[in-house]
């Protein structure tokens, strides 16, 4: 018998998991797996429901990313109402829309590399547990955490201009939306009450985020380059040019070498070419490619997947950023798993080009806000999440009831490249290893924390959660034991 290492729970993660570790008796990596122990039962009680319920029911799966939830069912709701997928939409009600889901973006990526990424990289991976934290950020660079505060705080101020309120807002109705953007939000929005809230501030720190992690790049090269890399396709939803589009698109997937492997398809169809597999040690799924199978099939979404699937950024500081993260590959595709965090700050970037552009559109203050046309009983909806692409699929009865629902979230179709980047970094900072340390602890962390997971797709857990970690030596003798409450 070797020895098992258990790392319960992750931290700086939304929701709960577990990570175990098999060495044999040589010390040798002989098995790792993420463990996903919470359930969560949205598919089933929300069958039953009146189809119009859907998009404010099931934002209940998440605290931190509701917006999303919110309009992956109600695209799909715009399917089953006759209003076709995004195209169907009137001008204010995806514009208004739009502007909802990069609010969201930008809010979601905010608050992961401020308060859960940025601790890691200021007092790096092996630095004192008691600092990396947004308090331990606060007192070593203030800007940042201020910068960090604030910038949640204005994409949270768009929700709740769009949606009605910051968290599990309503804006979005099966057709379209349920008001206009007022003029007060517009102007507040645009040149706010103060320097440090309005559009113009928040692209200049985005700018200044980047310029920090591009510094911060070329003074750890080792472990932004080398810390987790590892060989994955790439899907995403992208406009029909090929362009990054985070709300509407078809969708498409490359392999580790740059090959299409799903060739921009329309996502009502795609069931004919994702499927699921289960696995008895943990409640969350595997997706993978059907034509590829289960063994290689498995893909990556979110931030760095949509760099890779994308061919340019429409808006031109983001496109900036974006030739010179394609130039670091020399066009390849990027498989360095730390660089989701510079992939997330270009979107970052983008989504506050978008939010100006948006707001200076005058279908946002005037327009019809719903379209409706003959009725289907199935529809399926589709968006690009912080974390990732997000599947939501319905189907209703005569009685308008939903009858079926099937969700995918981004952190579903991250479970691979999730239990792939453990397995790096554990045989890099465990192997032959007799003593746990608080520092390979938190490399195996760092690990699954670049993916941004949602665990439970429930809330952020900010700040310390408890962690146990048992270190067994061949003869399942207790050999070492670390505790952090």
């Amino acid at each position: 018998m070797g020895q098992k290492i258990t790392i319960d729970p992750v931290t700086r993660v939304e929701g709960h998991g577990k990570v175990t570790i098999h060495l044999d008796n040589d010390g040798n990596i002989e098995q790792t797996r993420l463990h996903i122990v919470e359930f969560r039962g949205f598919e089933r009680f929300i069958q039953g429901r009146p189809y119009w319920e859907a998009p404010v029911l099931v934002q209940r799966l998440c605290g931190i990313c509701p917006v999303s939830h919110h309009l992956a069912a109600a695209k799909a709701m715009d399917v089953i109402v006759g209003a076709g997928t995004g195209e169907g939409l009137t001008p204010t009600g995806e514009k208004m829309r739009r502007l909802m889901h990069y609010g969201q973006i930008f809010q979601s990526h905010s608050l992961h590399f401020f308060h859960l990424a940025s601790p890691d990289l200021l007092f790096g991976v092996y630095g004192d547990p008691l600092k990396r934290n947004i308090i331990g950020i606060a007192f070593e660079n203030k800007d940042l955490a201020v910068q960090g505060v604030m910038m949640r705080k204005y994409g949270q101020e768009v929700i709740k201009a769009t949606a009605g309120k910051k968290i599990h807002g309503t804006g979005a109705i099966p057709g379209g939306i349920n008001k206009h953007l007022s003029i007060e939000d517009k102007e507040y929005l645009l040149n706010g009450l103060d320097p440090s809230m309005n559009i113009h501030k928040m692209i200049d720190w985005s700018l200044a985020a980047l310029d920090f992690f591009h510094d911060y790049h070329a003074k750890n090269k080792d472990l932004i380059d080398n810390f987790s890399v590892f060989p994955s396709s790439s899907m995403s939803i992208v406009r029909k040019d090929g362009a990054l589009d985070l709300y509407h698109g078809v969708l498409r997937a490359v392999s580790s070498e740059g090959k299409k492997i799903l060739h921009d398809v329309d996502y009502q169809d795609y069931d004919r070419y994702i499927d699921e597999e289960v696995r008895t040690w943990s409640y969350m799924k595997f997706p993978y490619l059907k034509e590829i199978g289960k063994k290689n099939g498995w893909y990556t979404v979110g931030p760095l997947a949509r760099m890779n699937t994308a061919e340019f950024i429409d808006t031109p500081l983001a496109q900036k950023e974006f030739l010179k993260f394609k130039a670091y590959t020399k066009g390849k595709p990027n498989n360095m798993s730390m660089h989701m965090h510079w992939a997330r700050l270009i979107e970052i970037l983008h989504s506050a080009e978008m939010i100006k552009i948006l707001l200076n559109d005058p279908d946002v203050l005037q327009g019809e806000l719903v379209t409706r046309g003959q009725k289907q009983l199935e529809g399926v909806g589709i968006v690009e999440a912080p974390r990732g692409t997000l599947f939501h699929h319905y189907r209703i009865n005569e009685n308008d009831q939903i009858v079926m629902a099937n969700l995918i979230v981004s952190t579903t179709n991250n479970n691979q490249p999730m239990n792939e980047a453990v397995n790096y970094v554990a045989n890099k900072v465990m192997k032959g290893k007799s003593q746990i340390t608080e520092g390979m602890m938190n490399a195996v962390e760092v690990a699954i924390r670049a993916y941004d997971p949602c665990l439970s797709c429930a809330t952020h857990a900010l700040g310390q959660m408890p962690l146990e970690i048992s270190l067994y030596d061949a003869n399942n003798k207790l050999i070492d034991l670390k505790r952090s409450f």
